[in-house]
């Protein structure tokens, strides 16, 4: 049943049945100490009656036995000021009545039907300093609902007799009828206003779970940047909702670096094909020229053959690039060993060189050693050479230097050429980029060599920048971490 109610609704009924058993148990021990101090003050009335009724009775109470004026008239009239309202009885130990009667009170007042005393009474002993033997009982009324309190003593001067001195509870029953009365209605007053005032507690507490719960269903919508607002770290609620921020933050940028990610993916699978298609179509060119009767013509079999061969090799250079890439991706280790960079560097220089003579290409090297795979570290200096001899005019002159400083080395490669702006920059080592829109080739390559820069250099525990020259053209960096100095998989 309460797995069917709310949380506030639980809350709240907690808190009232928390109250009630509360209240009820103030109220039961209020109850029972004000019957106890009752009842404790008519015992100290009974024996103050007591004392003026066993003077007023004492020559009938006699061993010499009743005398004349026994019985419920002559002395009973004589106890009005001293008892009135009370009953009195006088017995003997076996039992038989000696004296009974109401004392008559001064008002002409009903008085209450008379206490229905057992037949025989229970008395302690005698202490043992000497006294009354005195025993306390309560007794209901002989008809009604009225109660009785009995006082039943034994003096010494009268071992023989029993003096039973009883008075009407009614005052003290009416007494304890009003507190219970007014017990139930402040309760119930009570109960009332923590219920009001509980609900608008846990209402205004549990306000925060509302705004969770709105967010959640604004989360769910597909709004992924929605966020508890007011969430407050000094209650649990609020801590509540700044985890949950914390968490939605997360989950945003998955979701944005798994959109990211599909789009690059996209993109890369459109480039890659785009690439593809091209030398593609010129193999599939030559080969109809060769159906078309170019093995008869000599120079039309050259040139298919020569074609096909370049575009052959070009499309072999992409797929290498390619799986180079994927590789790096997947986290494949490479060769883990010392690398002079001063000596792959020079190689680097060397080659590019040969492939352009007229290019005049400044070399500033410190030694510098370095733990990583040898050929792709040479195959990423290849690249920043071979990037400049694209978009750089074959006379520019190229700045290539190593340093090493706080524990990394740095590979620069700077250029006077056009330079790059501030976008083109940001974008550069991305996958298939180009600077120029148009994708020609004459502009390029393929725009992968880059790419393959940043994935080596960060394989290898290092960082790739970009950025233009002062006074003209681009700068290219590759800084790799020093033997010894944190290199990536030591």
């Amino acid at each position: 049943m309460l797995e069917r109610l709310s949380l506030r609704a639980r809350l709240l009924l907690a808190v009232i049945a928390l109250s009630a058993v509360g209240l009820v148990a103030a109220d039961l021990v209020t109850y029972s100490k004000l019957s106890s101090f009752l009842i404790q003050r008519t015992d100290t009335s009974l024996n103050a009656a007591h004392q003026a009724v066993e003077g007023a009775l004492r020559p009938r109470a006699s061993d010499a036995g009743p005398g004349p004026g026994d019985g419920p008239g002559g002395g009973i009239g004589a106890l009005t000021a001293a008892a009135p309202g009370d009953y009195i009885q006088l017995r003997t130990l076996n039992g038989s009545v000696v004296l009974k009667g109401r004392v008559p009170q001064f008002s002409n007042a009903a008085l209450p039907p008379a206490p229905k005393l057992p037949a025989t009474i229970a008395l302690p002993s005698a202490p043992a300093g000497g006294g009354d033997r005195v025993a306390y009982l309560t007794v209901p009324a002989q008809s009604g609902g009225d109660r009785w309190r009995v006082r039943a003593s034994i003096e010494p001067s009268a071992p023989n007799r029993i003096l039973i001195v009883a008075t009407s509870l009614a005052d003290v029953d009416s007494t304890l009828h009003q507190l219970l009365l007014i017990e139930l209605l402040v309760t119930a007053l009570v109960l009332v206003a923590i219920g009001g005032l509980g609900a608008w507690v846990i209402r205004l507490s549990l306000r925060p779970l509302d705004a969770i719960e709105t967010t959640a269903a604004a989360i769910a919508a597909g709004d992924l940047t929605q966020r508890v607002e007011l969430a407050d770290e000094q209650t649990e609620v609020g801590r509540l909702g700044l985890a949950l921020n914390a968490m939605l933050a997360q989950i945003e940028e998955a979701f944005n670096a798994r959109e990211a990610s599909e789009q690059k993916l996209r993109r890369f699978v459109s480039d890659a094909s785009h690439e593809l298609r091209t030398p593609l179509a010129a193999v599939r060119a030559y080969a109809e020229l060769f159906t078309r009767g170019a093995a008869d013509r000599p120079d039309d079999l050259a040139r298919s053959m020569s074609g096909i061969s370049r575009e052959a090799e070009r499309m072999s250079v992409l797929v290498d690039d390619l799986l180079l890439l994927a590789r790096l991706d997947e986290g494949r280790p490479l060769e883990r060993e010392p690398v002079e960079l001063a000596d792959v560097v020079g190689e680097a220089v060397d080659a590019a060189r040969a492939v352009e003579p007229g290019r005049p290409i400044a070399v500033s090297l410190e030694p510098a050693t370095v733990i990583g795979d040898r050929d792709r570290l040479r195959q990423i200096v290849d690249n920043l050479l071979a990037n400049v001899r694209a978009h750089t005019a074959p006379d520019t002159a190229v700045q290539v230097t190593l340093t090493q400083a706080d524990g990394t080395a740095e590979i620069s490669v700077a250029d006077s050429g056009p330079g790059l702006g501030e976008d083109q920059a940001s974008h550069v080592f991305e996958r298939f980029y180009r600077a120029d829109e148009s994708r020609a080739r004459a502009s390029g390559g393929v725009g992968l060599g880059l790419a393959i820069v940043s994935a080596v250099a960060h394989a290898h525990g290092g960082d790739v920048s970009a950025r233009s020259t002062p006074g003209g053209g681009a700068t290219f960096s590759i800084v790799l971490p020093l033997a010894g100095n944190g290199a990536h998989g030591d």
